[in-house]
C-alpha cells in the first residue's frame, strides 16, 4: 500500500510540474506569453510591490537562484539550462530587482520571451539586462508594456 501511495503521489507531482510551463513574478501575471496575454488591473500594484519586497520572500528567491547555480556546477555544463531552469531563474532575478512588476517568462532552448507590464520606463529598461544575466539565454523577446501605476 505504501508503494502505492508513493507512487500516486509521484505522479500528481511529476504532472503537476509538467503543467507549470511559464514562471510568473507575481499571481496576475499573464497566464501565458502568447499574443493577447493579459495582465488583469496593470496599474495595481502595491499588493505585487509588498509581497516581492518582503524579507521572506527576497530569502526565497535568493535561495532558489543559489540552489539552480549550485545543482548547475555539480552537473557540469553552466552555459546549458533547462528551459524551466531559465524562466525560474530569470523570474526570480526580475522579482526581486522588479517588485512592481507583472511579468511572465518562457523559455525554449535558450530563447526567453518575457510578457506582461511595468509600472514605469526604468523598470522597463531594466529587463533586458536583467534576463541577459543569467547562463544560457541566448536571446530574449519583450513584449511588455509600461502602464502608471494607479496606487499613491
Amino acid at each position: 500500500m505504501n508503494k502505492l501511495t508513493g507512487l500516486l503521489l509521484g505522479s500528481a507531482l511529476l504532472f503537476g510540474a509538467v503543467g507549470c510551463d511559464v514562471s510568473r513574478t507575481s499571481a496576475d501575471a499573464p497566464t501565458d506569453v502568447k499574443d493577447g496575454a493579459v495582465v488583469e488591473n496593470p496599474g495595481e500594484v502595491e499588493e505585487t510591490l509588498e509581497d516581492a519586497t518582503s524579507e521572506v520572500r527576497q530569502d526565497q528567491l535568493s535561495s532558489d537562484i543559489r540552489a539552480r547555480e549550485e545543482r548547475n556546477d555539480v552537473l557540469g555544463d553552466q552555459g546549458v539550462r533547462d528551459d524551466s531552469d531559465l524562466e525560474s531563474e530569470i523570474r526570480a532575478k526580475l522579482e526581486a530587482n522588479i517588485p512592481r512588476a507583472k511579468l511572465t517568462v518562457d523559455a525554449e532552448d535558450g530563447n526567453v520571451a518575457i510578457v506582461g507590464t511595468v509600472p514605469s520606463e526604468k523598470e522597463y529598461e531594466s529587463i533586458l539586462p536583467l534576463a541577459q544575466e543569467i547562463l544560457g539565454v541566448n536571446e530574449v523577446n519583450m513584449e511588455v508594456e509600461i502602464i502608471p501605476s494607479t496606487e499613491s
